[in-house]
């Protein structure tokens, strides 16, 4: 299952990240997501966890849970929206 994590810590590296969901379950993937220009963390990432009653079991206790003096935002990630050509 994929899990988007919003309202992340600028210092919180895919380590963090991967240590906190961890501690629920196994973890094939953890991305936090940085900005191209300024190599700076935007604020969310994603967790990838292969059991889904586990990925579901660490929604439940890290949303709303505090990592780097945030609280989480956890849910389950929508799919990715077909982008346009943009030209």
């Amino acid at each position: 299952m994929n899990i988007f994590v919003g309202n992340l810590s600028f210092d919180t590296r895919d380590e963090g990240l991967r240590e906190a969901f961890a501690a629920h379950g196994a973890v094939d993937t953890s991305q936090v997501v940085m900005d191209r220009d300024t190599g700076r963390s935007r604020g969310f990432g994603f967790v990838e966890m292969p059991d889904a009653a586990e990925a579901n079991a660490a929604i439940s206790a890290l949303n709303g849970s505090d990592l780097g003096g945030r609280p989480l935002t956890v849910n389950e990630a929508k799919p990715r929206a077909p982008r346009g050509n943009g030209g």
